[in-house]
């Protein structure tokens, strides 16, 4: 998808924060941890039984009116953002993120903790390549209710802009950006969260913001303060004075910035857009954003990666030699004729593999299979799927000619078009998860004339045969 290479990140060691949930006000420990590649985010709640795991996965979204929240089998991450922009600032792509309790820790309401304690713990690169969307036009989300817009237009890089209006004169107008995700750590990382008075009064009054202090938010007074509020903010924060400062904020707390709102903004941004699961390289401009118009258009974008994935039939040079012949490959697999149906491997990773079949007349299911118009069966087409993902899972063995792959499991079976003789079947597979203790799952596509006749998720397992 990329014409750039880089591979893939994680942390070397593992790294703990403690601290309170800004919405529960409970209590809570965060470890980082190292993940395998191809992992991507993974939120793991060890107060539960089972220690369910939840995906930082923008289809988990659930709510975004104070924060953006994930939700996967009854199991709850609250407030994913700030955690999520450290992790895509840092560019790490593969980490897990051990809780005991449903929601991160607000520390000061930014990044910067969480960016020093991840540096702390070595961001390492791995053997796997990443995965990269290049944006080859503009993809847009509108909401018309809030006016708020996001669009995503081709640039070399992983930009970000951000424009904030709230129509208020103690805010006014601000514009965050950054042209590298180099430049998080030193310009956006510190950027706290903020709030008007007006939220904040609401929020208390329902009991919604039950960790917060004056430390970890910037507080814009947009209203007259009366004594009854100024009594209830106190007891709040559980400080004796409370004042507002000339440029309009509540006191205890000195801005970073003349701008730290919008940069908070594209704080958000990022840790929102990481829901996406692949980096994206692309100028994102976000003009009044807030988590549901992030999140929104979040899902929007992963169904164009989706889609591009689907209809991205890989190109192969036929002139070429291939990585494997058909001898290979029954070196490799058990497979005989009749039922060997992959000639050869064209591309073959340690996630991904890519092989072909020519579909002549002379195939023995023709016989029988529609015979007066010959039409390749759809179980057979998975099989030969299934056949070019067996070489991708038996890489992960030493010595794959003493192992099998049973297939346990296909999902989401889908044939786009039918498949006949003289047609030449194009296979792309990858792994969804890393290989672990022998089980492997895939995403399969089969493809002729660069369109999409099938897909499926493949689960196999390996197995040792002698």
């Amino acid at each position: 998808m990329a014409e750039k290479v880089s591979k893939q990140k994680t942390i070397q060691n593992e790294v703990s924060l403690n601290g309170v949930g800004l919405h529960t006000g409970q209590e809570v420990t965060l470890t980082f941890k190292p993940a395998e590649e191809n992992t991507g985010f993974v939120f793991k709640r060890l107060d539960l039984e089972g220690s369910p795991v939840i995906e930082a996965d923008v289809n988990y979204v659930v709510n975004t009116q104070r924060g953006t929240n994930l939700e996967k089998n009854g199991v709850s991450i609250q407030t994913s953002e700030h955690v999520l922009a450290a992790c895509v600032g840092l560019e790490i792509d593969n980490l897990i993120i051990e809780l005991n309790a449903s929601e991160p820790p607000i520390m000061d309401g930014s990044s910067k903790f969480f960016v020093e304690a991840l540096e702390k713990a070595g961001v390492v690169e791995q053997a796997a390549e990443r995965e990269e969307y290049v944006v080859d036009e503009v993809i847009c989300y509108h909401d018309e209710k809030s006016g708020s817009e996001i669009i995503v237009m081709p640039a070399e890089e992983y930009q970000v802009t951000t424009m904030v209006d709230f129509g208020t004169k103690v805010l006014g107008t601000q514009n965050a950006s950054i042209s590298h995700l180099s430049e998080f750590k030193d310009e956006i990382a510190n950027a706290r969260t903020f709030s008007f008075l007006h939220e904040l009064e609401a929020l208390l009054e329902h009991g919604l913001i039950k960790g917060g202090d004056l430390n970890n938010a910037i507080v814009y007074v947009d209203k007259e303060i009366g004594e009854e509020t100024m009594e209830k903010l106190r007891a709040a924060f559980r400080r004796d004075k409370i004042a507002v400062k000339p440029n309009g904020i509540l006191d205890n707390l000195t801005l970073h910035y003349p701008n730290e709102a919008a940069r908070h903004k594209l704080l958000d941004v990022l840790g929102d857009l990481a829901l996406v699961g692949t980096r994206i390289r692309g100028k994102v401009i976000a003009n009044k954003p807030g988590h549901h118009v992030n999140t929104q258009f979040a899902k929007k974008l992963a169904k164009k990666i989706k889609d591009s994935k689907r209809n991205n039939a890989p190109k192969i040079d036929f002139s070429q030699k291939p990585l494997m012949d058909v001898i290979d490959i029954m070196n490799t697999l058990p497979h005989r004729s009749p039922f060997l149906l992959v000639d050869k491997i064209y591309e073959l990773t340690e996630s991904a593999v890519v092989g072909m079949k020519n579909v002549t007349m002379n195939e023995p299911f023709f016989v029988g299979h529609f015979p007066g118009k010959p039409v390749m069966p759809g179980v057979l087409q998975v099989e030969a799927m299934a056949q070019t993902g067996g070489i991708l899972a038996l890489k992960s063995v030493p010595d794959p000619e003493n192992y099998l792959t049973y297939f346990m499991k296909i999902d989401n079976v889908r044939f786009k078009q039918q498949v006949v003789p003289g047609d030449t079947l194009i296979f792309k597979l990858e792994l969804l998860a890393p290989i672990r203790r022998g089980i492997c799952q895939m995403q399969g596509y089969a493809y002729v004339n660069g369109k999409i006749a099938t897909e499926a998720v493949l689960m196999a397992q390996i197995v040792k045969s002698k």
